[in-house]
């Protein structure tokens, strides 16, 4: 299930990261890619405890707690450490898939990864190139958004970002462990409480929004694992 999230980061919060992103301070992306994905990786990347990194995550982590539709699609229960990346020109990621397992560099604290996300910190006009590409059982999907905007994916799929032929691609990206750890768990209750809110938005007295509620809460209450 792969969920756009518009609007993630407003155009304000945007314009700080930017800001703060026109550092000397960037690294090789290899850094913290596993043994499979370091063969296809080439970008730039700020240190994970850089204190500007810790500023943006800091930021970041903040806005995803004001998005009801992000909380909706991937129900969080602890994030990974946000990473940001710069692609400049003839930067790319090869086709791989993400590691099941992350560490907090500071903490220890190890999640696994059930959902790869992604902002995009430059509009789609500053550069050419720099698609991120993920495979599923329904084909290819090409995604390229503006600034501030989100997309989640399964960390379970094959996905790549295209070389950059122009500009540079800018990108906060990290992993969520979900409190349903299936997919398809996942997006059952996503469409239930997609539905929910509609008939909730077009009929608020409809006596159909409780028993819908009810059942959205019990499954939740079935499936969660905290």
């Amino acid at each position: 299930m792969m969920v756009h999230v518009p609007g993630v980061l407003t155009p304000e919060e945007v314009g700080h990261c930017r800001a703060a992103l026109t550092t000397d301070g960037w690294v090789d992306g290899r850094v913290t890619a596993g043994h499979q994905a370091a063969k296809a990786k080439k970008n730039l990347q700020l240190p994970e405890n850089s204190p500007v990194a810790r500023e943006l995550s800091a930021l970041v982590e903040a806005a995803l707690g004001r998005s009801p539709l992000f909380f909706t699609a991937v129900l969080p229960l602890r994030y990974s450490q946000f990473l940001f990346n710069r692609y400049e020109e003839e930067m790319k990621f090869g086709a791989h898939v993400d590691n099941a397992v992350r560490t907090q560099p500071a903490t220890g604290l190890r999640i696994r990864t059930d959902i790869s996300a992604t902002i995009f910190l430059a509009d789609p006009e500053e550069y050419e190139g720099g698609e991120l590409v993920v495979e599923d059982v329904y084909g290819s999907h090409a995604v390229k958004l503006a600034a501030g905007d989100l997309i989640t994916y399964p960390s379970t799929s094959v996905h790549h970002v295209t070389p950059v032929t122009r500009g540079a691609r800018l990108v906060t990206v990290f992993w969520v462990q979900s409190m349903i750890r299936d997919v398809t768990q996942r997006s059952l209750l996503f469409d239930l409480d997609m539905a929910i809110q509609q008939l909730t938005a077009s009929n608020p007295d409809h006596p159909s929004i409780v028993m819908f509620t009810a059942c959205y809460h019990n499954l939740l209450r079935q499936w969660t694992e905290v």
